[in-house]
């Protein structure tokens, strides 16, 4: 059985928060632990912190969340933190979230899911699930490939293929990027040279303000076997701003959700 984390069980350098299952779905104990942990990875610009009230709202079923924030600052004294290599940007002057995630993915893998939550609480890395945001979710997606291609010591993991996929991944407003799997070489480990980890992207309509384009939608279904992806009927990218919207990621979350008494009624709404 695995060992729900606490704040001690990162290294000091990394900055989270852990919101445990609330009550009303989950009473941990020492043999019937919460079984899924999902991390959530901020935008460009944001911290930890303010994603916190996100992972009280979710109130997913037996699950643990982790609000993890960026490893570097931004520059200018812009506040907040981003999850890239490097500082970009667009040719209009915004910040171009596609900036090379090597350093974030090897911390997010090394550290926080092989290091604490495999290592020393048990968890399986199925047992993983990782929501983005914008930037954090294309590196949510970084991590998923990099973990199916073996890098950053992560190779064969419990011996077996179906270990070296996540639960899922959910992605708001992001494909897989054009500089961030640059290191990741020609393809995965599954037969059809996919990784299984299934994936949601959600996004605005199809057209101008978003940035999940078709080429985004093709990228991305060249790298993972099982993809999916939800428009709003709204112009833009972004978190999801009514029920409508958010129905289907909850209920991809609770198909890859795993539970000890089943996942409740109702546990695709927002508490």
């Amino acid at each position: 059985m695995p060992t729900p984390p606490t704040l001690s069980s990162f290294p000091p350098h990394l900055t989270l928060t852990i919101t445990p299952p609330s009550p009303q779905t989950h009473t941990p104990s020492s043999q019937n632990p919460s079984p899924n942990i999902l991390l959530l990875l901020h935008s460009t610009g944001d911290t930890s912190h303010n994603l916190t009230p996100l992972a009280r709202a979710l109130n997913l079923p037996e699950t643990t969340t982790i609000t993890l924030q960026a490893p570097t600052p931004l520059p200018f004294d812009l506040g907040g933190f981003h999850w890239g290599d490097d500082i970009t940007f667009t040719p209009d002057g915004n910040l171009d979230m596609d900036a090379g995630f090597t350093r974030s993915v090897r911390v997010i893998l090394q550290e926080v899911i092989m290091g604490v939550l495999v290592g020393k609480c048990g968890y399986r890395v199925r047992d993983v699930l990782v929501w983005g945001l914008g930037q954090g979710g294309m590196v949510g997606l970084e991590v998923a490939r990099a973990l199916e291609v073996g890098l950053y010591g992560v190779d064969g993991v419990d011996g077996v293929d179906g270990e070296r996929c996540l639960g899922g991944v959910v992605s708001i407003g992001a494909p897989v990027g054009l500089e961030g799997g640059k290191g990741l070489g020609g393809g995965g480990r599954s037969g059809n040279g996919k990784s299984k980890t299934p994936v949601l992207i959600a996004a605005g309509k199809e057209g101008d303000g978003t940035v999940v384009t078709a080429a985004g939608v093709k990228r991305t279904q060249e790298w993972f076997e099982f993809v999916e992806v939800v428009r709003y009927k709204r112009r833009g990218d972004g978190m999801p701003k009514n029920r409508e919207e958010m129905t289907p990621i909850m209920a991809f979350l609770a198909r890859r959700l795993r539970s000890y008494k089943g996942v409740p009624e109702g546990s695709v709404e927002i508490s």
